[in-house]
């Protein structure tokens, strides 16, 4: 019978651009918790940076930078960006999200929410 911490969570992930590509994963209850802990603490983290881009685009507004279209396109933007963070914070497994918080956090969540201009023909 494995002790309170054994590894009870075995499996492989290959994660984008063959930087995880061969991680085994063999965590137990405390490992997971404290993965858990640094995926949080980055994702609340980042939210943040996003949602003061947000705040800053209304005080500009308040000060008659910004229209309502150019705020509400900040909006758009801030709902892409939020996505983005979300889906890299839950759709790895989080051991392998916290190892990659931790060895190369991604890159700006803002650039990657950036809606596409679209192609003219």
């Amino acid at each position: 019978m494995p002790g309170k911490d054994a590894p009870d969570d075995v499996g492989t992930c290959r994660c984008e651009a063959g930087r995880l590509s061969s991680l085994v994963l063999v965590s137990g209850k405390s490992e997971r918790r404290a993965a858990r802990s640094v995926v949080a603490d980055y994702h609340q983290a980042q939210l943040g940076d996003l949602v003061a881009r947000v705040g800053e685009a209304v005080d500009r507004y308040r000060a008659g930078e910004l229209d309502p279209f150019e705020v509400d396109h900040v909006l758009f933007h801030y709902s892409r960006a939020a996505k983005e963070l979300w889906k890299f914070c839950n759709s790895f497994p989080v051991e392998v999200a916290a190892a990659m918080i931790r060895e190369q956090p991604p890159l700006d969540w803002w650039e990657r929410g950036t809606p596409r201009t679209p192609r003219t023909p």
